[in-house]
């Protein structure tokens, strides 16, 4: 063979060789009558190094070793697989939390751990942070924390505004916090977060728990301006007004009922938000019930006789302007009571008729200062190619100004299905540091990019709110599957190309891999059983030769080691190679595996996906810009109608796109309920 040539060895015998030098087994023990000894042999070799010395055979009474016909290097397990960060290479290490966990905590916790982790490496490698996606969530969170106590702090405002008596002001000013504050036992109780859905819920609550406080200070303070003792007007004005206070409790919550039962990724989303903004609401109700009507027998007085200053007259002015005008306009409907219930007919038909034709899209994108890049080489790239087409989109993608970190890896493995595709983690600077709004900056990255010849990108920004379950080139996706893999395989290219022409699209890419090159090895099967070779034998040389395979394991304390065999990378760039391969036949001779064996090159799949059990193949887009994705969706229907795609191509949307049909379905019931 290609390695062992003048040695009269072959593949299969230098792999039983290696195996058969490098062991790691129990021996037993000594047991004398006053001691034991245990039994240990120099039966594992530790380093590279010493594989070198390795004995193999003796030929014409020369000893023949390792070194002699192999070079022993220390490498990595798989040498397909490359990353980087910036310039430099780099392994990176993506840490997800478990379902259930708080983000926050999880990436305080990992940072904790980064000192101690680094102290234990040796001093070349370098530990740092690229990026955390807890920032923006952190901020959000701040936003919305800003944003509740704003609000209370408005609505008591408001309230003073209105009433124009510290003491009145006071009481709503109580039932508010009290009322979040039962919110968040009820909400610890339920196992909810503080999290954006929640604190939102919390936020809109504040307007609508402070309803029942006023309802209930405005009936006893009217008592108590007719004369009633503070207490009496307490209790008389709650009697009354209990019933009311319940109705706008149930009739609030009786809102939230369709939110509760939302099916889908949307409904498990909203579900958190409409309970914690139902409890708020059940808790203002009970408090204004209680604590309100008690606060005011004690605190509300009748100010009949006091004096209001000048600002306190000017509100009063315009509170009597504003019930004027509202009367006005209240005697003319009473007066055209036709006209009035027609146009509210008009509205509800412009209400419907809008429902329709209004743009229909999905979440907002946000700005989170994070971009996912997806690189496309041809299918048949070799991966030192990939290597520099790789490279060079980082090199340009890091020369822009609002690219503050790139870190980009290649090679097949769980998240790349083949060696012709990478992907880019890009960091963007900080929003307030940046001139440009996100979709500014992908659209000059992609454009700047497309002067690389030979790798497309594809670019999305990422989002703290992600429902999608599979990695795609760009946002939304659509998936093809069939029974028939051929038929697939004739209409998904069809498909794809017609989708490119659309302008309300852009980015269409395809998961399709089906231009690979492959070198067949087509078995003469008599030829080799003529001349005693097993098919066995075929796949072993092979695999020994070109499949990083693995022979033996070094164990040590702190790890394990690989040890790989495969022919030397020169050997490994050409078809031709195959030619010169020897096979060992069972009566030990060298056969040259062309002597048995034809070589076809031709074009194969690089991977076949599946969906349930059927091969499929996922189109994934972007929206263009001022297109909403409910049009994007009727595009992609009205084309796939126009191409008369058979019936046994069964298609449908996927992730996101999924998820936003699914609520257009259930949106009308929802509405209705």
């Amino acid at each position: 063979p290609i390695a062992l040539a003048g040695t009269g060895m072959a593949l299969e015998e230098l792999r039983s060789a290696l195996v058969a030098a490098n062991v790691n087994q129990p021996k037993g023990n000594l047991d004398g009558p006053r001691q034991n000894y245990t039994l240990a042999t120099n039966d594992q070799l530790g380093t590279a190094d010493s594989f070198e010395p390795l004995l193999l055979a003796f030929k014409n009474g020369a000893a023949i070793r390792l070194r002699d016909v192999a070079q022993v290097v220390d490498d990595v397990e798989n040498s397909q697989l490359a990353g980087w960060a910036g310039e430099q290479r780099a392994i990176l290490l993506n840490v997800q939390r478990q379902p259930g966990a708080n983000v926050i905590e999880t990436a305080d916790r990992v940072k904790a751990l980064l000192p101690q982790l680094a102290a234990s490496m040796p001093e070349a490698i370098h530990v740092r942070l690229l990026a955390d996606r807890t920032e923006t969530v952190r901020a959000s969170v701040e936003d919305v924390q800003f944003t509740l106590a704003l609000t209370i702090v408005l609505v008591v405002g408001v309230i003073y505004v209105f009433l124009r008596s510290l003491r009145a002001t006071i009481i709503p000013g109580v039932a508010v916090p009290l009322s979040l504050i039962a919110t968040f036992g009820v909400m610890y109780l339920c196992d909810y977060s503080l999290n954006n859905l929640s604190l939102m819920a919390l936020t809109i609550s504040t307007g609508f728990v402070v309803d029942d406080a006023i309802v209930m200070i405005e009936n006893i303070a009217r008592y108590i301006e007719e004369g009633d003792e503070p207490f009496d007007a307490a209790l008389k004005g709650a009697r009354q007004i209990g019933f009311t206070i319940v109705s706008l409790t149930v009739s609030l919550v009786a809102v939230l009922i369709p939110l509760l039962f939302m099916g889908g990724i949307i409904g498990k989303l909203f579900q958190e938000f409409a309970v914690t903004l139902s409890i708020a609401v059940g808790a203002s109700a009970i408090l204004s019930l209680t604590l309100t009507a008690m606060m005011c027998a004690h605190l509300l007085q009748s100010e009949h006789d006091k004096k209001e200053g000048a600002l306190a007259r000017m509100f009063e002015r315009g509170f009597a302007a504003t019930l004027r005008a509202y009367e006005r306009g209240l005697d003319w409907v009473l007066l055209h009571r036709r006209t009035t219930m027609f146009s509210l007919l008009l509205t509800l038909l412009a209400t419907v008729w809008l429902a329709l034709v209004i743009p229909k899209g999905f979440f907002p994108a946000q700005d989170t200062g994070f971009v996912l890049g997806v690189t496309e080489a041809p299918a048949d790239v070799s991966f030192s190619r990939m290597v520099s087409l790789q490279r060079a989109v980082s090199d340009v993608l890091r020369r822009d100004p609002a690219v503050a970190e790139v870190a980009s890896f290649i090679g097949a493995d769980g998240t790349n299905a083949s060696t012709s595709q990478g992907r880019l983690n890009i960091a963007l600077t900080p929003r307030e540091q940046r001139r440009d709004d996100m979709r500014t900056v992908l659209a000059r990255l992609g454009e700047a990019v497309r002067q690389v010849e030979g790798i497309r990108l594809y670019l999305q920004p990422v989002q703290d709110l992600q429902i999608d379950s599979r990695s795609a080139q760009t946002q939304f996706q659509y998936t093809l599957e069939d029974s028939d893999p051929d038929e697939l395989r004739e209409w998904a290219p069809r498909l794809l190309a017609a989708l490119r022409e659309r302008a309300e699209l852009k980015d269409v890419a395809s998961d399709q891999q089906a231009k690979g090159l492959e070198t067949r090895v087509v078995i003469d099967r008599d030829s080799a059983a003529r001349l005693g070779v097993p098919t066995q034998a075929i796949d072993d040389t092979l695999y020994d030769a070109f499949g990083q395979r693995i022979v033996s394991t070094i164990f040590t304390q702190l790890n394990q080691y690989r040890v790989i065999l495969e022919v030397s990378p020169k050997f490994q760039e050409s078809p031709d190679t195959l030619s010169a391969l020897y096979v060992r036949a069972s009566t030990g001779e060298q056969v040259p595996l062309r002597a048995l064996a034809r070589f076809e090159t031709g074009e194969t799949a690089l991977a076949i996906n599946h969906q349930g059990q059927f091969p499929a193949v996922t189109l994934s887009f972007n929206v263009a810009e001022g297109v909403s994705l409910g049009e994007a969706t009727q595009v992609i229907e009205d084309v796939r109608a126009e191409l008369q795609m058979p019936d046994t191509v069964r298609a449908s949307f996927a992730g996101a796109a999924q998820a936003f049909q699914e609520s257009l379905e259930s949106e009308p019931v929802l509405i209705a309920a």
